[in-house]
């Protein structure tokens, strides 16, 4: 294998990390929220933000494959990623009771009679984890994997600088 094709190999596993990594943890959250009723905090949402931008970044770098604004579009990406996996960090300290986070509480979004909606709307409280598996939360999770998957996707590009990948 040469040189140069390593390279490309690591782009185009930094492209893939980019797009897939995002994809799953939307999916997770969906899959969440709508299959097990688990309504997102406001720091959720945050955290969805991040992740979203990400896939749209990544599509178009894959879009734009072989040019030089792929390799930025997927650098945005790894970016994406990393600031919502440290928001879950931040999250996982507020539910740890670590810190302070949001001193009110948010709710889903109001459909119909506004005040009625409001007022049948469930609290989502962030500094309370809505499900954790071996005390980790989803926001840690979040963390967890999205933080070492952006610093990798970073590194993948970091080794391809300057090679032409």
């Amino acid at each position: 294998m040469t040189i140069d094709r390593r390279f490309s190999d690591d782009l185009a596993l930094a492209h893939g990390l980019a797009l897939g990594v995002p994809l799953v943890a939307m999916a997770t959250a969906l899959v969440a929220q709508y299959g097990f009723g688990l309504p997102p905090c406001e720091m959720c949402w945050w955290q969805r933000y991040g992740h979203l931008a990400a896939i749209a970044l990544a599509i178009l770098a894959l879009l734009r494959r072989g040019r030089p604004e792929a390799r930025w579009l997927v650098l945005l990406a790894a970016l994406g990623i990393l600031s919502s996996g440290l928001i879950g960090a931040f999250h996982a300290g507020v539910e740890y009771h670590w810190w302070e986070g949001l001193t009110t509480c948010s709710s889903s979004h109001i459909e119909g009679d506004p005040l009625a909606a409001i007022m049948a709307a469930p609290l989502v409280r962030c500094d309370t984890p809505a499900w954790t598996l071996m005390g980790v939360s989803m926001a840690g999770f979040n963390f967890l994997f999205s933080t070492p998957a952006a610093l990798a996707i970073l590194g993948l590009l970091a080794k391809g600088r300057g090679k032409g990948a």
